[in-house]
C-alpha cells in the first residue's frame, strides 16, 4: 500500500517471481483479454489477472477480498515500471554489470540475486536479451520490487534506447508480403487430427492478439501465439500446415510494424519451443 501511495503500480508475484496467473474466467483469454493491454489497472474481473497489466495503485482494489487472497499466496511484490514512468535495465550477471558500468550513465541501482537493476526516469519499449545478460523492462512489463536502491535517478539515455532499436532493425533476409499472406488450408494439412474450424478459431485468436499490440509487444505476442498453436499439433501424425499458420502470424506482426526478420524469428522460436518440448 505504501508503494502504491507513492505512485508505483504493484501486483503480487509467486515463488517463481512470476505473476500468479489468470483466474478461471480469464484463463487462455476466455474473457477476451484486456483492451489492447496498453495500460495497467484492474480488468473487468476482480482478480489480479493479465500479468503486468494488473498492476495498480488503487487502494480499494489492492485491499479487496480477491487481491487479499492473492497477496496471501504471493512471495514477492512486482511493479509495472512503465506505469511509474521508469525503465529498468535488468543486468542478470556480473559481466552485464561490468558492461553497464562502462557503457551507461550512472543512475539509481538496486541489487538483485545475480546482478543489478539500473533504473532510469522515462519509458520505452520492453525487450529481452538486447545483449548478453541484459533485459529492458518498462512498457508492457513488470519487475520485482527489491527496494528503492541507491543513488540519484538519471534520465533515460539514448544508449539504452539504442539497445532496443538495434534489435528491432535487424535487416530482413526475405520479404514478407503482408497484404497477401499464405492461408491455412486443409489441403496442405492432410495429417492434422483437428477440424478446420478448431484450427481457424485458434489461429484467429492468435492473430487478434498480435494486432492488439500496435505500439508495443507484437513480437512477444507472435511468439506466444506460435508456441500455443504449435503445441496443439504435437500429437498429430502430420503434416498440419504449420508453415502456412506461421506465415499468417508473421504477416499479422508485420502489419503492426514489427520488422519482417524479427517477426519471422519470433514465430520460428515459438514453434520450435513447442515442438522441441516434446521431441
Amino acid at each position: 500500500m505504501a508503494l502504491a501511495d507513492g505512485h508505483l503500480p504493484v501486483l503480487p508475484l509467486g515463488a517463481d517471481k512470476r505473476p500468479l496467473g489468470n483466474c478461471r474466467d480469464c484463463a487462455d483469454l476466455a474473457c477476451g483479454g484486456r483492451p489492447n493491454m496498453k495500460v495497467p489497472g484492474p480488468c473487468v474481473c476482480p482478480w489480479p489477472c493479465h500479468g503486468w497489466a494488473a498492476a495498480t495503485t488503487n487502494p480499494t482494489v489492492l485491499a479487496s477480498r480477491q487481491w487479499g487472497l492473492a497477496w496471501r499466496r504471493a512471495r514477492a511484490i512486482g511493479y509495472h515500471p512503465g506505469g511509474a514512468n521508469v525503465t529498468v535495465v535488468d543486468l542478470d550477471n556480473t559481466d552485464a554489470v561490468e558492461w553497464a558500468r562502462t557503457a551507461l550513465p550512472a543512475t539509481t541501482t538496486v541489487q538483485t540475486t545475480r546482478g543489478e537493476h539500473w533504473i532510469y526516469r522515462g519509458v520505452m519499449r520492453s525487450a529481452n536479451k538486447v545483449r548478453p545478460g541484459v533485459d529492458i523492462k518498462s512498457l508492457m512489463s513488470y519487475a520485482r520490487w527489491l527496494g528503492p536502491g541507491t543513488g540519484p535517478i538519471a534520465a533515460l539515455p539514448p544508449t539504452v534506447l539504442a539497445l532496443v532499436e538495434r534489435e528491432e532493425s535487424t535487416p530482413a533476409r526475405e520479404a514478407v508480403d503482408s497484404s497477401t499472406p499464405t492461408r491455412w488450408d486443409r489441403s496442405v494439412a492432410t495429417g492434422c487430427r483437428h477440424t478446420p474450424a478448431f484450427v481457424q478459431a485458434g489461429l484467429e485468436r492468435g492473430l487478434d492478439n498480435i494486432r492488439a499490440h500496435p505500439e508495443q509487444g507484437a513480437g512477444t505476442a507472435a511468439y506466444g501465439a506460435a508456441r500455443f498453436l504449435a503445441a496443439r499439433h504435437t500429437a498429430c501424425p502430420g503434416p498440419c500446415g504449420l508453415d502456412a499458420i506461421a506465415e499468417e502470424l508473421i504477416a499479422a506482426a508485420v502489419t503492426v510494424d514489427v520488422p519482417a526478420a524479427y517477426a519471422r524469428r519470433c514465430v520460428a522460436n515459438g514453434m520450435n519451443t513447442a515442438l522441441g518440448a516434446v521431441a
